[in-house]
C-alpha cells in the first residue's frame, strides 16, 4: 500500500493500519538502547541528575576556547581531552552493562546512581590523564630514567584506560591492546618464528605515558584538536533540526520515482552523514522517519532497515566530515586536509549513487511504483523551511575549500554561524507564535545547552577509543611493528592480492569489535605501508593515501557486518526486523562498497590522482559508475530485468575490465587503460539494452 501522505509530509509514524510498534517514538527509544554505547548508560537521579551534562559541557566549552581564547601547548590539550573522556565514561557506564543483575553484583550495574566506587575511579582516571601536564617538564628532563611516582602513574593510567575502555566499546579493543602489551613483554620467550627482543618496563611506560609516541600520540592529537568540534557541530546541527530538514528535503525531492522512499532514504542519510560522521547516530537520525515509510511503501522490514544501514555507513565516508579517520589519515599521510578530501570524494559518490541504483533494482524486483507528487512535501516550499541549516555548511566548505583555513578555525567559525541561526530561529519562532523574546531566548539557550552535552557524550567514546589505538600504536612504534609486517608479507607470499584480501578481511574481524577509528589506526599502522611496498611485486605504484583508505573502508563496512554490527542493530530495532539477517542484507548491499578499495587501489585515478582535466575527471567517473552498476547487477540478479546466468557473468566482466583497466588492456591487447573501461562500459550498457529488448518474464519476489 502506499504511503499516508501525511506520514511524508509530517514525517510522522504510519498511524493508520500500521502496528504501534513501528512508531518512531518507540523505535527511537529501542534504536537508541541498541546504539547505547554511543548514548551512554547511566541515568543517575538526584544531586547527581545534573554532573554529567556539566562534565559534558564544560567539555565542549573547553574545545570551543581552544582556537580563539585559549593557546595550550599540544600536550596539555590532549592530556586535558583524555581527561574529560575518562571522566565521562566513569561517570555514564556502570562496570557491568546488564541491569538485571541482583545481590553485591548489582551495585556494579545500577543506572539511577553513579556509586562511590566509579566517582573515586573518574577522579583517579582524570587525574592519571592530566599527570603528564602537571609534570611535562619534570618528565621531559627525567626522560628515559622515571621515577617510581612516575612509573605508578603510568601504570594507573593504562588500567583505568583500559577499563574504560572496555565499559564504553567492549572487550575487544582491550583484548587487542593485553595482547600487544603481552607481545612486548614477553617477546623473547616466544617461539624463534615470532621472537621479539622485548621491552622494560620503563621503556614501555615512557613511550606510551610520558611522551607523545603513545597514549598521547597523532589520534588523540587530532581527535582533541579537530575531530571534537566536528563532533559538536553535528550535534548543534541535529538539535536544531538540521536532520528533519534533511529528511524532508530528501522526500521532497525524490519520493516521487520508483522506490522514492528508499531513495530519500539514502539522500537524508547521505546529507545527514556531511555532518554527523557516525553511521549509528545516521541510523538513529534518520531511520525513525525513513524505515517505517520505506516499510508502507512496499519494502519488507529486513530491506527497509538494511538499506538505511548502507546509506548510514557510508555517511563516514563522505567528505567533509568522514567520521574522525579522515584528519587522522592526513596526519598520517602527511597531507592537508583537502587533499584526503579530494582524494575520498569520488569513491563516496560512486558509493552512494550505487546504492541508489540497488534500491532502484529492488523497486523493479519487488514491483513497486512511484508516489504521486500530490502525496509529498512541495520541493521549494521544503527547501526553503530550512534553507538556513545551509549556511553553516556553505561556510565550512568555504572555509576549507577557498581560504584553505585549517579543518578546527572552519568548524569553529561554521559552528559560531550555527549557534547565531540557532538564536535567530528560536526568537522567530517564538516572536511568531507571540510567545515574547524571553521565550525565545530561552528556546535558544535550552538548544545550544543541549548541544554541548550532547558533543561532550558523543566523544567520550572516539576520546578513549583513540587513546587505547594509541596505546597499541606505541607498542608497534617500539620494533614490534617491523616484525609483524614481516609475518604478513611472508603469509602474502610477496602477492599484493593476497596481501589485500588479508587486510580486507582482518579489517572485518577487528572491526567487529572496534569502532571504525580505532579499527582504522591499529590496521593502518600495521599495513598500509607493507601494503604500499608490495604494489611493485604487481607492477602497480601505491600511493599512501590509497592504502591508509582501503583500510579505512574495510574498517567502516564492520559497522553492519553481523553478529555484531551497532548499526543493524540499531535498525533492526526501528524495523522490528531480525538483527542477523539484516546486518546480512546490509552487508549484501554494502559489498559495492567493498569492490571500491580494490579499484582504487589498481586505478589510482579513481581517487584523482594524475587526473589533470575535468574532461578526465569525467570519464574517470563514468567509468567507475559502470563498473559499480555491473557489479551491483551482477550480486542482486537484477538489472532491468532477472539476470540469465550469462548476462551475469557479463556484468562482472564488465566491472573486472574497469576494475584493473591496465592489466586488462594488457590481457586484451587494448592500446591503454581507457580503451580498456571503453570496453567493460560498452559491455555494461549491452547488456542494459539487451533486457530493455528482451521480453518481460515474470518478477522476480525478494
Amino acid at each position: 500500500m502506499p504511503p499516508n501522505p501525511d506520514e511524508i509530509r509530517g514525517l510522522k509514524a504510519p498511524k493508520d493500519g500500521a502496528p504501534a510498534s513501528d512508531g518512531p517514538d518507540e523505535g527511537l527509544a529501542s534504536a537508541q538502547a541498541a546504539a547505547a554505547a554511543d548514548l551512554g548508560l547511566r541515568d543517575p537521579q538526584g544531586w547527581q541528575r545534573g554532573l554529567i551534562p556539566v562534565v559534558a559541557a564544560a567539555w565542549s566549552v573547553f574545545q570551543l576556547l581552544l582556537p580563539w581564547a585559549i593557546l595550550l601547548e599540544t600536550v596539555y590539550v590532549r592530556a586535558v581531552h583524555l581527561a574529560f573522556a575518562m571522566v565521562l565514561v566513569y561517570l555514564c557506564f556502570p562496570a557491568i552493562k546488564k541491569h538485571d543483575l541482583k545481590g553485591r553484583l548489582g551495585y556494579f550495574s545500577r543506572r539511577e546512581r553513579i556509586g562511590p566506587l566509579d566517582l573515586v575511579l573518574a577522579g583517579l582516571a582524570g587525574l592519571a590523564a592530566l599527570y603528564i601536564a602537571l609534570d611535562h617538564q619534570g618528565l621531559a628532563l627525567r626522560q628515559g630514567d622515571p621515577l617510581t611516582r612516575d612509573l605508578v602513574a603510568g601504570g594507573v593510567l593504562v588500567v583505568l584506560l583500559l577499563e574504560a575502555v572496555r565499559r564504553s566499546l567492549g572487550p575487544a579493543l582491550v583484548l587487542v591492546a593485553i595482547a600487544f602489551m603481552i607481545y612486548a613483554f614477553g617477546g623473547p620467550h616466544m617461539p624463534d618464528a615470532i621472537a621479539f627482543k622485548g621491552v622494560s618496563l620503563s621503556r614501555f611506560m615512557g613511550q606510551e605515558t610520558m611522551s607523545t609516541e603513545g597514549i598521547y600520540g597523532i589520534p588523540l592529537d587530532v581527535s582533541a584538536s579537530i575531530v571534537f568540534l566536528f563532533v559538536l557541530f553535528g550535534a548543534m546541527m541535529d538539535r536544531a533540526g538540521g536532520g528533519r530538514y534533511f529528511v524532508r528535503l530528501a522526500f521532497s525531492l525524490l519520493g516521487s520515482f520508483k522506490g522514492g522512499p528508499a531513495k530519500a532514504a539514502v539522500l537524508a542519510s547521505g546529507l545527514t552523514g556531511l555532518v554527523s560522521g557516525s553511521s549509528i547516530a545516521n541510523v538513529v537520525t534518520t531511520g525513525t522517519f525513513t524505515i517505517p515509510l520505506m516499510k508502507s511503501a512496499g519494502y519488507p522490514a529486513k530491506k527497509a532497515a538494511a538499506i538505511e544501514v548502507a546509506a548510514s555507513t557510508d555517511g563516514q565516508l563522505m567528505p567533509p566530515i568522514m567520521g574522525a579517520a579522515a584528519f587522522i589519515i592526513a596526519e598520517y599521510c602527511n597531507l592537508e586536509y583537502m587533499a584526503v578530501v579530494k582524494a575520498a570524494i569520488l569513491p563516496a559518490l560512486l558509493s552512494y549513487l550505487t546504492l541508489f541504483f540497488i534500491t532502484h533494482l529492488e523497486a523493479g524486483k519487488l514491483g513497486l511504483t512511484s508516489l504521486p507528487r500530490n502525496q509529498l512535501p512541495p520541493f521549494w516550499a521544503t527547501l526553503r523551511s530550512g534553507f538556513h541549516f545551509l549556511a553553516p555548511l556553505a561556510v565550512l566548505i568555504y572555509e576549507l575549500m577557498v581560504l584553505r583555513h585549517s579543518p578546527a578555525l572552519a568548524v569553529f567559525r561554521a559552528i559560531v554561524v550555527l549557534a547565531g541561526l540557532i538564536v535567530a530561529q528560536s526568537l522567530w519562532r517564538a516572536l511568531r507564535e507571540g510567545e515574547g523574546w524571553g521565550a525565545g531566548l530561552r528556546e535558544a539557550g535550552a538548544i545550544l545547552w543541549q548541544s554541548l552535552v550532547a558533543g561532550g557524550r558523543n566523544m567520550m567514546g572516539i576520546g578513549v577509543a583513540v587513546a587505547g589505538a594509541g596505546l597499541i600504536v606505541g607498542v608497534v612504534n617500539m620494533g614490534l611493528g617491523g616484525l609483524i609486517t614481516e609475518i604478513v608479507e611472508l603469509m602474502a607470499g610477496d602477492s599484493l592480492y593476497l596481501l589485500l584480501a588479508l587486510t580486507a578481511l582482518a579489517c572485518l574481524l577487528m572491526g567487529m569489535g572496534l569502532p571504525t577509528t580505532a579499527t582504522y589506526i591499529v590496521m593502518a599502522s600495521l599495513m598500509a605501508v607493507v601494503i604500499v611496498e608490495l604494489g611493485p611485486s604487481a607492477g602497480l605504484v601505491v600511493p599512501l593515501i590509497a592504502a591508509h583508505l582501503f583500510v579505512f573502508y574495510f574498517g567502516i563496512l564492520a559497522d553492519d557486518t553481523p553478529p555484531v554490527g551497532l548499526a543493524a542493530y540499531a535498525a533492526s530495532a526501528i524495523a522490528r526486523s531480525n538483527p542477523i539477517p539484516t546486518g546480512l542484507q546490509s552487508f549484501t548491499y554494502d559489498l559495492r562498497t567493498a569492490i571500491l578499495p580494490f579499484m582504487f587501489i589498481f586505478n589510482t585515478r579513481l581517487l584523482l590522482i594524475g587526473v589533470d582535466s575535468w574532461w578526465m575527471g569525467l570519464w574517470v567517473g563514468l567509468s567507475g559508475v559502470a563498473a559499480m552498476f555491473a557489479f551491483a547487477a551482477a550480486t542482486q540478479g537484477y538489472l532491468r530485468q532477472p539476470n540469465r546466468w550469462w548476462e551475469g557473468l557479463l556484468l562482472l566482466a564488465a566491472a573486472a575490465v574497469i576494475l584493473q583497466p591496465g592489466a586488462s588492456a594488457r590481457f586484451l591487447g587494448l592500446p591503454g587503460a581507457e580503451a580498456s573501461q571503453a570496453v567493460g562500459t560498452a559491455l555494461f550498457v549491452l547488456v542494459w539494452l539487451g533486457q530493455k529488448w528482451r521480453p518481460r518474464g515474470r518478477q522476480a519476489v525478494a
